[in-house]
């Protein structure tokens, strides 16, 4: 019966027949020419790419991409690359972006407001104890332009070149901790900047630096002197605070673009990390 149906059909409506076979046809000739293709070409694929990639076969311009910086960069802000003495070369350009293009402002910003957010939480006395301790290079001011003569620290650290820079005095402020800085001080906290900076030599130029970009009110300036001299930061920062704390300060925050300013002894009671993937300081 059904045989016979169609029969009838096909009869009645030969245009539907028609249209059948005219697409059936179309469908062979296009399993053919994709046969033809990967005839010619073997190694082409069609569809959803394999999963199953494997490392060599990433072709090497991809070494050092986006993917890698950030991972470089989580490590370099988490600790995790301890000790490291330039930055990859193929990061270059992207920390030249990142420093350059907005998202260091946006980082900044963010700490900033969670460091503002745990000073308004904070009953400031009237002994005038309450310290806030602020380190000077590429945490208040910076050295951005410096280091870009540097390759943003692809080159190796030249303590010659940086004096001569720093000995000129023109780090500008950075906005963002500048504007922390006056509110600590308008608070009634007492700022102290401490520095690895030599005061033999930096003393007058780091002074009159500060001054010039609007830091004013800070309750003390401590730079590295001679009883300091080859001393690793974190020894010499940890006896610095641990003096300041036997004078009867009371370390509230700490606020460094390193590591070595937030470790060791006496740190306070909360310390903020400021960002910073141009170089490493021990």
């Amino acid at each position: 019966m059904i045989i016979c149906l169609s029969s009838r059909l096909r009869s009645r409506f030969p245009i539907l027949d028609q249209t059948h076979m005219i697409r059936a046809m179309a469908h062979r000739v296009q399993e053919l020419l994709v046969q033809v293709v990967l005839a010619i070409f073997p190694k082409a694929t069609f569809g959803k790419p394999s999963c199953q990639l494997r490392a060599r076969d990433v072709p090497a311009e991809a070494e050092g991409g986006n993917g890698f910086w950030l991972s470089w960069r989580l490590a370099v802000e988490a600790n995790n690359m301890s000790a490291w003495r330039t930055v990859p070369p193929q990061c270059q350009r992207h920390v030249e972006s990142y420093m350059t293009g907005g998202q260091y402002e946006q980082d900044l910003k963010l700490i900033v407001d969670q460091v503002t957010a745990y000073a308004n939480g904070i009953t400031v006395s009237n002994d005038g104890m309450d310290a806030w301790i602020l380190d000077i290079d590429d945490t208040i001011i910076s050295n951005m332009l410096y280091y870009k003569g540097k390759r943003y620290g692809c080159d190796p650290f030249d303590a010659t070149g940086f004096k001569a820079w720093a000995a000129r005095g023109e780090c500008p402020a950075i906005p963002a901790v500048l504007g922390l800085f006056k509110k600590l001080v308008d608070d009634g906290f007492k700022v102290i900047l401490l520095t690895g900076r030599d005061q033999e030599t930096l003393g007058p130029a780091t002074f009159n630096n500060l001054r010039n970009q609007g830091f004013h009110g800070y309750e003390r300036l401590i730079m590295k002197t001679q009883a300091y001299k080859g001393q690793r930061a974190i020894t010499y920062k940890s006896d610095i605070r641990r003096q300041l704390e036997e004078e009867g300060y009371r370390i509230w925050g700490n606020v460094g673009d390193q590591w070595s300013d937030l470790q060791g002894q006496f740190v306070g009671k909360r310390t903020f990390k400021i960002p910073n993937p141009m170089y490493f300081v021990r």
